[in-house]
Order: C-alpha cells, then structure tokens, then sequence
C-alpha cells in the first residue's frame, strides 16, 4: 500500500513539474512573436490597421499608372508604395477597369484605390478620400489638321470621346450642347477614336491628354483650349475605415514636407510640383 502512494506522489509531482514547464515555453514564445518587422511592429500596439491592404488601380492612366515591361509603374503606383512603407502595411495590388473601380470599394472586393480619381461630392456619397494629392483639370485634344475646334464652345454638336465612367464624361452631358460623349472603357480606344475619324476631340484629365500626346501621338493631335474644370484627385478608401484614412493622410503629409512626394512627382512630369 505505501508502494503504491509513494508511486502515485511520484506521478503527481512529475505532471505539476510537466504543466510548469510548459507554461514558462508559452511565455518565451510570445515574446519572440512580438518582436516582427517593422512594418507589422508600426501596426501593433492596439492599433486597428491592417497589415495588408487590397489596392485597386486601372494600369492605363498614363502616366499615373500602365504596365511597363511586365511591371506596374507610374506617379499612383511609386505614391501609393511610398505611402504603404511610411505607414506600415503590405499592398496587394489588383488591377479593374476604372469604372469598376468605386462599385468594387463598395462591396468590400478593395481596400483602398487610386487611379486619378477626381474627388467629387456625387462619389463622397459611396467612397471616402484621402486628403488631394494631385491638382488637375480637363484639356480637349484634336486632330493635327483640325481647325474647327479650339475651344469648348466649338464641342457643340459634336461626338467627344472620353473614358467610361470619368467626371469628362458628366461634364460633355451637363456643359455641352449637342454634344455626343463617345465613352470607352480603355483610354488607347479613346485617343485612337480621334486618331480614325470616328470621334472629332477627345476631352480628359489633362496630365494624360498632354502625356499622350508628347508620346504615342505626337504626330497625330494636338491640344486646344485652355484648361477646364479644375479637378483634385484623391486616394479612394472603402467607407469605414476612418484611421486608415487619417494615416494615410498623416504619411502625405509627411512625403510632402521631406520632399519625397516632389521627387516622385519630378520623376513622372519633368519639373517639381508648383
């Protein structure tokens, strides 16, 4: 009988020596996972950011952003990379056609999307913004030989070819009298509806119609007019996420001020914000 009660202290006092051990392991584990990257450590500390985000960008608004050599580049693309590495957090980087872009912040499928989004109260309804990052506006482009239109009275009646789903688009219906707004839903087939005869101007944002044509249709338009509608683009978020917006601004700020935003902005345009 007292072999059997010593063996049973024996037992007892082995398991509590077992469960102590195990809890000291636990400790040490927890310690060693806390101490992350840093982009996961800026995010620590009870803060409701995410390490990861679902950026979505159209990729054929040069030069903000296009496909180069198989990669994704342009002004949004460099900002947005900029952004994410002085906030800390991860992008996961999906590609839409622009006027899919706001349905799909609203359903959850992105997190945050850039593509020369015009800040609109019509879009604040759906999407938050960030705070602008570029200043903008509309210019009319035309073929080489055209002598007809150099101003935006001389769009009355005529078929203007713009992108599907863009401010350009509402301001060819509500300003222009008569006017056909030819949309579509790559800006190549916008340049190029002009280019064939099919259109008679195209009317956009103006960083891409003046891109376009110093490069790809130097030799086939020009632009006319002065500049229409000042516009602001801003970085679209799915509604809901209030601190994400507020580091995101926080960081713009920060870029603005050390001169990394002029140094992106120099590489894309030539010269350094006014």
């Amino acid at each position: 009988m007292r072999i059997k009660k010593r063996g049973l202290f024996g037992i007892l006092l082995l398991a509590l020596m077992f469960v102590l051990a195990a809890c000291g392991g636990g400790s040490e584990s927890t310690s060693g996972g806390s101490d992350s990257g840093d982009k996961e450590s800026k995010n620590s500390g009870g803060s409701g950011l995410k390490d990861t985000y679902t950026v979505a960008s159209d990729t054929s608004f040069v030069p903000f952003e296009f496909k180069e050599n198989g990669e994704y580049v342009g002004f949004d693309i460099d900002l947005i990379n900029a952004i994410a590495d002085e906030v800390g957090f991860e992008i996961k980087l999906e590609t839409t056609n622009f006027d899919g872009i706001i349905p799909g912040l609203q359903t959850g499928s992105f997190d945050i999307a850039l593509a020369g989004i015009t800040i609109t109260d019509e879009r604040k309804k759906t999407v938050d913004f960030s705070d602008p990052y570029y200043d903008a506006g509309l210019r009319i482009g035309v073929s080489v030989d055209n002598k007809d239109i150099n101003s935006i009275e001389d769009l009355k009646g005529k078929t203007v070819a713009t992108r599907l789903g863009s401010t350009s688009a509402d301001y060819i219906k509500k300003n222009i009298e008569g006017a056909e707004a030819s949309q579509f839903e790559q800006l190549d087939q916008v340049y190029l509806a002009v280019e064939n005869g099919s259109a008679d101007a195209v009317l956009y944002d103006s960083p891409n119609v003046a891109y376009y044509i110093q490069t790809k249709g130097e030799d086939s338009l020009k632009m006319v007019g002065e500049l229409y509608q000042a516009e602001q683009y801003g970085i679209a978020f799915a509604k809901g996420q209030d601190e994400l917006v507020s580091k995101v601004n926080e960081a713009l700020a920060t870029l603005k001020e050390n001169g990394k935003y002029d140094e992106i902005y120099e590489k894309w345009f030539g010269e350094k914000p006014e």
